[in-house]
């Protein structure tokens, strides 16, 4: 696992799973405790809304987005939790000139938002994003590039839209399952 960050000590690589159903990962909770409190956040393609419950325990404003009608169905009627059902991929960004003190995304990838994602952030807003990349399809799903990051493409794209690297992991895990993995957390610049 390769690691970077931008303070001298970089946290060792912690494995954390893509099956567990109700549990954070472990990359948004060790780097959540950077954004704002009670900042709002935007859980993008949120699944059935891990991170959206645990960030809303934690004082958050919540904006969860994603396909799933039944997913976004139950999030619905959770306190501070604005919850959007929207295709990501053929209805174009539903968040038009909205802004979060951070913007969650694991396990998806359609490499057209990410234009959205970084403009989505407010002066300090961070992005906490953990997903799969090249080499996973030897594990298993996915396995089609469309949905697989290239080797440092999260790093690359963060330093194309201007924003300072906090942390930044690629490699392999084996714990709860294998996989191959790329994860990053970078701040828009405060304004001055």
């Amino acid at each position: 696992m390769q690691s970077s960050s931008s303070s001298p000590t970089s946290v060792p690589f912690i494995p954390t799973g893509f099956d567990r159903r109700d549990q954070p990962s472990l990359w948004v909770t060790r780097h959540s405790e950077m954004i704002r409190p009670g900042g709002r956040v935007l859980d993008l393609a949120c699944g059935r809304g891990r991170h959206t419950r645990w960030l809303t325990r934690r004082g958050f404003q919540l904006t969860a987005v994603d396909a799933d009608t039944q997913a976004i169905a139950e999030l619905a009627g959770l306190r501070n939790v604005d919850a959007l059902c929207a295709d990501l991929e053929s209805g174009g960004w539903p968040l038009p000139g909205q802004r979060f003190d951070a913007v969650v995304i694991t396990n998806y990838l359609y490499r057209p938002l990410m234009r959205h994602v970084a403009h989505a952030l407010d002066a300090g807003g961070l992005v906490i994003y953990e997903t799969f990349m090249q080499g996973n399809e030897r594990f298993g799903r996915p396995r089609s590039p469309e949905y697989l990051l290239a080797p440092g493409e999260l790093l690359e794209w963060s330093v194309s839209e201007g924003l300072e690297l906090v942390a930044f992991e690629e490699g392999e895990t084996s714990i709860p399952r294998p996989a191959v993995v790329q994860r990053l957390c970078a701040r828009r610049p405060s304004r001055h």
